[in-house]
């Protein structure tokens, strides 16, 4: 038998807290694989030897998550492969070779060679959180499991390219009036930095008494002069700090709620909500994977803490062996023609067909409302636009109206 040794290990619980301990095993490839088979993502093993020096073996870091797009591409390609009759190890090759990504083919790398030394996939890719999701290893463990991997892949697929066209619906929506908002705020400072000084010198030189709107652009004129630097490091602070907090749960519970809230707004971030929690879900059920560990995934990918609160509670209602639909009611974010059609879904048996139609509907109605709020915001974006540009231009030239009655006062 092969010498035990004693391995210290660090990991993440479904949670995301950090779980650190102690354990005996032959290598450090055994402890990871009874670590993720407890459901923790392993992420770092240390071999603790008898005469107290530590060797470490850390699992790789590498770069930012890989994109939706790439996962989409990369799992219609794997299930095209598989389904073609391709074994598994050639598949992950060829992926490897032509991934542009050049840190997610080291991760493909990285895969096959586990998988070729009998390691499974779903297990291989779960030691890389940061590029494969939860829900994409849980449902190609499910695939594994019951021998379709080739459809499971292709769900995969088609759930992220969903997800994809859904995201550039927002950011297509969003583009204009942050471009138009960014535009009129170059333009305001511009014309108070170096415009307004220039008239505000000759008004001076007048010495008449200028009119009010007048007055209060030259007073913001001179203000921006002297805090146009620390306004300008305050902002990029702020965005900075807001980048790193803006995912912490205490900043989330504060904000998500508010985005429900907002006028037009706040429709939109509800159903796009919607339509990630109800894809996922029925995503993943269709895939064979549990409802309960379905649950538990779909929670942390809806995007919304108010979501994520009320699939907790559907959570618990399931493990007492309760209904699906019933927490559901209590909850405003979900409206009742959803809980109704998953009432429906679930009487029936099927629940993962209904969250599909329900996911459809949304991104039908994300779709037509990203489409009117375009429509409505350009008009007003470039009032507002032309409204500031407007007001400045009218409030420097309001003296001009006097400025010959001043200058024929001096010359008497």
């Amino acid at each position: 038998m092969a010498a035990t040794a004693t391995y210290e290990y660090s990991v993440r619980d479904r949670a995301g807290k950090v779980v650190t301990g102690k354990i005996e095993a032959d290598s450090q490839a055994a402890v990871a694989s009874k670590l993720k088979s407890m459901g923790y993502a392993p992420m770092k093993i240390t071999e603790q030897r008898s005469n107290g020096l530590k060797t470490e073996i850390e699992l790789p870091k590498l770069g930012a998550p890989v994109k939706l797009k790439e996962l989409s591409i990369f799992s219609r390609q794997f299930a095209t492969m598989i389904n073609a009759g391709l074994s598994m190890l050639r598949a992950l090759s060829i992926l490897e070779e032509q991934q542009p990504n050049k840190k997610f083919a080291l991760v493909i790398g990285e895969i096959r060679a586990r998988v070729e030394a009998g390691s499974s996939l779903s297990v291989s890719m779960a030691e890389h959180p940061r590029f494969f999701p939860p829900l994409m290893v849980n449902m190609i463990r499910a695939g594994e499991v019951g021998g379709f991997l080739d459809k499971v892949l292709v769900q995969i697929a088609d759930n992220y390219e969903a997800e994809v066209k859904l995201r550039g619906k927002v950011k297509s929506a969003m583009t204009y009036p942050v471009a138009v908002l960014v535009m009129a705020v170059v333009l305001c400072t511009g014309m108070l930095l170096f415009v307004v000084p220039t008239f505000a010198g000759l008004f001076d030189s007048l010495h008449g008494t200028l009119p009010l709107p007048t007055r209060v652009l030259v007073t913001l004129s001179n203000i921006l002069k002297v805090g146009f630097i620390p306004i300008t490091l305050l902002t990029i602070i702020g965005f900075v700090v807001w980048m790193r907090v803006r995912h912490r749960e205490g900043v989330r519970n504060v904000v998500d709620p508010m985005k429900l809230k907002l006028p037009i707004f706040g429709a939109l971030f509800q159903k796009i909500a919607l339509a990630r929690f109800c894809r996922n879900l029925g995503t993943m059920l269709s895939s064979g994977v549990p409802i309960l560990q379905s649950l538990d995934i779909v929670a942390d990918t809806s995007g919304n803490v108010v979501v994520a609160k009320a699939v907790r509670e559907i959570q618990d209602s399931v493990r007492k062996g309760e209904s699906l639909t019933e927490p559901l009611s209590q909850h405003s974010v979900f409206p009742s023609m959803v809980v109704q059609m998953l009432a429906v879904g679930e009487d029936t048996g099927a629940l993962d067909h209904m969250l599909g139609k329900i996911a459809e509907f949304y991104d039908e109605e994300v779709n037509t409302m990203t489409e009117q709020m375009t429509a409505l915001i350009e008009p007003i974006m470039i009032a507002v636009l032309g409204g500031l540009v407007g007001s400045m231009i009218v409030a420097l030239y309001m003296p001009i109206f006097s400025i010959f009655d001043l200058i024929g006062g001096q010359t008497k």
